[in-house]
């Protein structure tokens, strides 16, 4: 089954960085295409308003947009080529550039989400911090904003000296469900791939904020629903990969004792054992508005492998 992504460019290191990790994924995602959109810099509606009224000011318009959208082609010219050189079929990649309308990042999610896109590509700085690309933070603004299509943030240092290793922090929610089963699609009839669950276990401190230690009783039962939460989704989740063409082989199932940062616990796993790719539920158990902690923690602190947030 045919797979799309969608990569917002802009010529910067960090729109290379997202094109390189398409290009090498389509070595464990069968039939992945992928539409380089690059966003043009927006015309001014006082401009647009004089246009109508004014021929002389029309075609100096048109003639600024038209060197515009040839600057953004040469971009998505070469960036393609990027992707061919690494081996990536020229038939399954797409180029489109369109102005700006809603804004960058809005106009990045519109078009995913009309075009029923299975995931967004986009790159990002390191440790530090998400890399600002097109304008202010606007990576930061897609996966703050994208509540339907799942974000794919791609490291600089993505490790590339082994096998692909893919790792899901799991933690029994109905988010960590979907994460599961994007993933599964993704690499779905894929014999060469493998795949680790990991539960990190929760303490009663990460379910409530009120000092429980007074009270190991209460500490006991919150720990416990935890343990039987994780318990009820590990066959749900065996089950959905399976079902996608996986084998019991090629899947793990950990548990790592956990401290108060689950998020920390995750990124130290992933590092020690050098897996390619991370996938996690945007928000988790403890619903928040926006990001979960736990997978902002996550974003903000790996190094070297790229992390899917699955919404």
């Amino acid at each position: 089954m045919e797979k799309q992504v969608l990569i917002p460019v802009d010529g910067s290191r960090t729109s290379v960085q997202a094109v390189r990790y398409a290009a090498r994924a389509a070595a464990f995602i069968k039939d992945l295409h992928c539409m380089l959109f690059h966003v043009q810099a927006p015309v001014s509606m006082y401009l647009k308003e004089e246009a109508a009224r004014d021929m002389h000011v029309r075609a100096q318009m048109n003639k600024a947009l038209k060197k515009n959208e040839a600057a953004a082609m040469k971009i998505l010219t070469q960036l393609k080529s990027e992707m061919t050189d690494a081996g990536f079929p020229e038939d399954q990649i797409r180029v489109l550039t369109r102005p700006r309308e809603l804004g960058l990042a809005q106009d990045v999610i519109e078009y995913a989400q009309k075009n029923m896109m299975d995931a967004i590509v986009v790159g990002r700085r390191g440790v530090s911090g998400i890399q600002k690309f097109f304008d202010t933070s606007v990576s930061d603004a897609i996966l703050e904003r994208s509540q339907v299509i799942p974000v794919w943030m791609v490291n600089k240092d993505v490790r590339q000296d082994s096998p692909e290793k893919i790792l899901v922090a799991i933690d029994g929610s109905e988010d960590a469900l979907r994460a599961v089963d994007h993933l599964g699609f993704m690499v779905s009839d894929n014999d060469e791939i493998h795949v680790t669950l990991i539960h990190v276990t929760n303490t009663a401190r990460n379910y409530c904020e009120i000092d429980l230690e007074a009270d190991p009783e209460l500490v006991r039962i919150i720990e416990k629903k935890d343990r039987a939460c994780v318990d009820r989704f590990y066959p749900k989740a065996m089950e959905k990969l399976l079902d996608l063409g996986l084998s019991k082989d090629q899947i793990d199932i950990h548990t790592l004792e956990g401290s108060r940062r689950i998020g920390q616990d995750v990124v130290a796993y992933a590092e020690e054992n050098r897996f390619n790719t991370l996938v996690i539920g945007r928000r988790g158990i403890n619903k928040s508005f926006f990001m979960g902690s736990v997978s902002r923690l996550i974003i903000g602190q790996v190094s070297d492998c790229a992390v899917w947030i699955v919404p």
